[in-house]
C-alpha cells in the first residue's frame, strides 16, 4: 500500500519516522494501542503471569466500600487510559450516587465499543467517552460534578519520572476532591521478568504489533518475523524495559525514507517503572498531590494510592 501525503504527515507516521532515524531509537507506548494492540493488552491482563490486572482487581473489590468513602457522593468520576472500562466498574457499583463517568484514551475504537457496552449496562449512568491523548493539552467538557480520577493499572509507571511529574500536575489542576492510582511496586526480578516474557508470547505480539500497525496505517514493509521482543528488568532504574531487536540486516521503507538496521540495533517500545510506596508518595507530593491513603495487597506486589490536592 501506497501511503497518502496526509497519512504520512500524521502525527504516528512522524513518531515512526523520528524513533527509527535517532539514536537511541525510541518510541511513546501510547502507539501500541490501535484496535489490535487494546485487544492484546487486554489479553496480556488475562496471562496467568501477568499479576498487576488480577491483583488490582483484587484490592478495589476488597476495598470498594472504604474507597467510595473517601471519595464521596455525586462525583463524576475520569479514567484515564480507560481501555476495556473492567476496573472502574468495582467503583460504580460501590459509589454513592455516581454523577458520571468520562472515560478517556487513545484509543478511539476500543474505547467507544467498551463505554456503548457500559452505558447498556447502566442506563442511569451518563457516560461521556473522550477520545484523546491525555499527555497532550486537553480540556474537558463541562463537568457534572466534583470530579474524582481514576488511572489504574499502573499506567504512571510508563511516563519517565519527570514526565510522571508533569502528568501528576496536570490532573492535580483538572480534578476536584483527588485521584486514586495504582501503581506497581518493586519486587523479585523474576516475577517481573515472567509478567513481560509470557509463555504463550502474548506480550511479543503486542510488542510486534506496533510494527504491523505501521504496516497497515503507514505502507512500511516491516517483516515482521525480523524482529524479536525483549523484555528486562533494570535494577539501578527500577524498571521494565521492552524492546524490538533486529535479528538480522535490513532495509525498512517507511513514508518514502530507506532505513537501514543492523543486527542486533534496538527500537526502545516502552518503560514500565516499579516504585515503592515512600517513592511513589514523594513523587505525587511534588506533582501537588498529599498522599492519604494506601492500599497494598498482602505480597506487597501493588498499591492503590488515594491522592487530594495538597490545596483542598
Amino acid at each position: 500500500m501506497k501511503p497518502s501525503p496526509d497519512t504520512c504527515a500524521s502525527e504516528f507516521a512522524h513518531a515512526m519516522q523520528e524513533a527509527l532515524t535517532h539514536t537511541p531509537r525510541r518510541i511513546s507506548p501510547k502507539w501500541f494501542y490501535d484496535a489490535e494492540g487494546s485487544r492484546l493488552f487486554d489479553a496480556i491482563c488475562e496471562l496467568p503471569e501477568y499479576y498487576p490486572t488480577r491483583t488490582e482487581l483484587g484490592l478495589l473489590d476488597r476495598n470498594a466500600n472504604d474507597i467510595a468513602r473517601r471519595l464521596g457522593p455525586r462525583v463524576e468520576l475520569v479514567e484515564f487510559g480507560a481501555g476495556s472500562l473492567r476496573k472502574v466498574r468495582l467503583l460504580l457499583d460501590a459509589l454513592d450516587r455516581p454523577a458520571g463517568l468520562l472515560p478517556i484514551d487513545i484509543s478511539a475504537e476500543h474505547l467507544h465499543a467498551s463505554a456503548a457496552q457500559l452505558q447498556q449496562d447502566r442506563p442511569g449512568l451518563a457516560v461521556r467517552p473522550l477520545a484523546a491523548d491525555f499527555m497532550q493539552d486537553l480540556v474537558l467538557p463541562p463537568a457534572q460534578g466534583p470530579r474524582v480520577g481514576f488511572f489504574p493499572g499502573s499506567s504512571i509507571g510508563n511516563f519517565e519520572p519527570d514526565e510522571a511529574r508533569r502528568l501528576l500536575q496536570r490532573m492535580a489542576g483538572w480534578l476536584d476532591r483527588g485521584l486514586l492510582i495504582g501503581v506497581d511496586l518493586v519486587k523479585d526480578p523474576d516475577l517481573l521478568h515472567a509478567a513481560y516474557n509470557d509463555a504463550q508470547g502474548v506480550t511479543a505480539r503486542f510488542n510486534r504489533n506496533l510494527l504491523a500497525r505501521a504496516n497497515a496505517e503507514l505502507g512500511a514493509d516491516f517483516e515482521l518475523s525480523r524482529w524479536a521482543h525483549s523484555a528486562f528488568y533494570h535494577p539501578a532504574l527500577q524498571r521494565i524495559e521492552m524492546h524490538l531487536i533486529s535479528r538480522s540486516d535490513q532495509v525498512v521503507h517507511l513514508c518514502g525514507h530507506a532505513i537501514t538496521m543492523a543486527e542486533g540495533d534496538s527500537l526502545h517500545t516502552e518503560n514500565s517503572y516499579k516504585y515503592t510506596v515512600a517513592g511513589f508518595q514523594r513523587l505525587a507530593r511534588s506533582a501537588g498531590f498529599e498522599p492519604e491513603t494506601v492500599w497494598v495487597d498482602a505480597r506487597r506486589w501493588f498499591a492503590l494510592h488515594w491522592l487530594k490536592p495538597a490545596a483542598a
